[in-house]
């Protein structure tokens, strides 16, 4: 199968590579660059385990095209720390508890930090929609959403 060429910013590294027409965006990312926090869960956009973020918009990698993402940029689980620092949606998750066994965590964070990136206060109804589409049989939901909750709260202040 001939082989095209692909250029795409992947976590603020550009990349310039050549790929087969009907290779996903997931299996270039775990396959080809060793970014494994993308999981491929049902293969079908049903899970939302392979979540990435394409020019800030979630996608389900395991149906995406790597050709689609040409001239784009994608953020993984990965690309979200910055400076030795969890982003402040990563550190949310392990302070609620919301991380069980991890497999569909960073689907979760990935549209998480898409929504937060549209809207900086979503309602809770906003971020329960935004979230329907991911599949999680550890923890429930419940802290999930808790911990995106209180990143759009922001810091607690004491009395």
């Amino acid at each position: 199968m001939n082989r095209l060429p692909l250029e795409i910013t992947i976590n603020g590294e550009p990349y310039s590579l050549t790929v087969e027409p009907n290779r996903t965006l997931l299996e270039l990312l775990r396959d080809d660059l060793d970014l494994t926090g993308a999981k491929e869960g049902c293969g079908e956009g049903v899970c939302g385990s392979c979540t990435v973020l394409l020019d800030g918009n979630p996608v389900r990698s395991c149906l995406t095209l790597a050709l689609e993402a040409n001239g784009s940029h994608v953020t993984t689980v990965e690309g979200l720390a910055g400076d030795g620092e969890l982003d402040p949606l990563q550190q949310s998750f392990i302070d609620h508890g919301a991380v069980q066994c991890g497999f569909c965590t960073s689907g979760m964070l990935m549209t998480s930090k898409g929504l937060l990136l549209r809207k900086t206060h979503p309602e809770k109804k906003e971020i329960l929609a935004a979230l329907s589409g991911h599949t999680c049989r550890c923890t429930g939901y419940t802290k999930i959403i808790e911990a995106v909750e209180a990143v759009v709260d922001g810091p607690k202040k004491e009395r």
